[in-house]
């Protein structure tokens, strides 16, 4: 058998379930999520709590990855120069964009 690989035959390490010990605190939040018909169990709860923090932590990547573009920009002296005459136009763009942006949600 050749190591390192997920997808054989008796080996499914990604399939075998986990067990979490929850606080009682959150045990009554997710009891109360699906009392309240959000979730039809607990795993359903939990699968959802982890898809949320999956997709907080693309866009921490993402932003950090942003940043580090633009500290390399700056440090390569690409960026832009702005002064009271020219800030009007920048914050005129980006009202711009950001208004596109919520009409293509």
């Amino acid at each position: 058998m050749a190591l390192g690989c997920i997808d054989i035959a008796g080996i499914r390490a990604y399939a075998l379930a986990m067990q979490i010990e929850l606080t009682p605190a959150q045990n009554s939040f997710v009891d109360l999520g699906i009392q309240e018909g959000r979730y039809r169990d607990r795993e359903e709860a939990v699968r959802a709590a982890l898809a949320l923090w999956e997709r907080r932590e693309r866009a921490r990547i993402e932003l950090l990855s942003s940043l580090d573009s633009a500290e390399k920009a700056l440090d390569a002296d690409e960026g832009e120069n702005y002064t009271p005459e020219n800030l009007g136009a920048l914050v005129e763009s980006v009202n711009a964009r950001g208004h596109e942006r919520l009409q293509g949600r």
